[in-house]
């Protein structure tokens, strides 16, 4: 049976159900180091993506190499996540996503996320005091990661933001650094696996600037506008990624 979690929502709203400790508790903040999940993941699953994947990482030392930082990055294969992961174990720190609370569900890959203590999310659930909760395994020193668009983007353009990622980081007032990643939808678009050439496809990984983050996450002025100041740049950025995958 599932442990019940609380979810954070895509709208920034969450479920009523308490949190697994393994999800939104930790105990001080994790290292690749101190984390044997993540470095077994890194060995499996990175190793994998590295076989069929050449990654390309620019701008890594603006990933502060402590403290709580929520990334946010643009999303265009289901691949993402292990880049942006194998990116950040660079820098020596496992990323914490936010993730989709179905896949929380799934036995084995249920499992593993919950190994690798990634956050859960549910689409459309209300709860104010979860998602406070989930800003504060942030505050508290957590390398997380989101994808503001929700989802895998049709034809890999920039779809329209959810207001999730701007609430969080609001709530949770910690560095915001955007990210832009290219590559990955060569074999993996929204669309399903895509065999072909090249072989092994450029991912290109591109960190920004933080963002910087002020604001009240109850003002639909103060969301509004930092949501469409992520949107902003990672549309720049994704340019760039697109740019050096090639």
């Amino acid at each position: 049976m599932p442990v019940p979690y609380r979810a954070v929502g895509s709208t920034g709203r969450l479920s009523r159900d308490p949190p697994p400790p393994a999800a939104l508790t930790d105990r001080g903040p994790l290292t690749v180091a101190r984390d044997p999940w993540w470095r077994l993941g890194v060995f499996l699953v990175g190793g994998a993506f590295r076989l069929a994947f050449r990654l390309r990482v620019h701008g890594l030392g603006r990933i502060p190499a402590r403290g709580g930082v929520l990334l946010v990055i643009n999303h265009v294969s289901i691949l993402d996540a292990i880049g942006v992961g194998l990116a950040t174990t660079r820098r020596g720190r496992p990323a914490r996503f936010v993730t989709a609370s179905e896949v929380f569900d799934l036995k084995v890959v249920g499992w593993g996320v919950r190994k690798i203590h990634q956050i859960p999310i549910r689409r459309g659930m209300a709860d104010r005091a979860a998602l406070r909760e989930a800003a504060a395994v942030i505050r508290d020193g957590a390398l997380a990661g989101i994808f503001p668009e929700g989802r895998v983007s049709e034809d890999a353009s920039l779809a329209r933001l959810q207001k999730g990622a701007a609430r969080l980081a609001l709530t949770a007032a910690v560095p915001l650094v955007p990210m832009g990643i290219w590559g990955t939808n060569l074999r993996w678009p929204r669309g399903g696996l895509r065999l072909g050439l090249p072989l092994r496809p450029r991912v290109a990984i591109v960190v920004g600037e933080p963002i910087a983050v002020a604001g009240d996450p109850r003002s639909a002025a103060d969301v509004r506008a930092l949501t469409v100041q992520i949107a902003e740049r990672l549309g720049e950025l994704a340019a760039v990624a697109r740019r050096a995958a090639r």
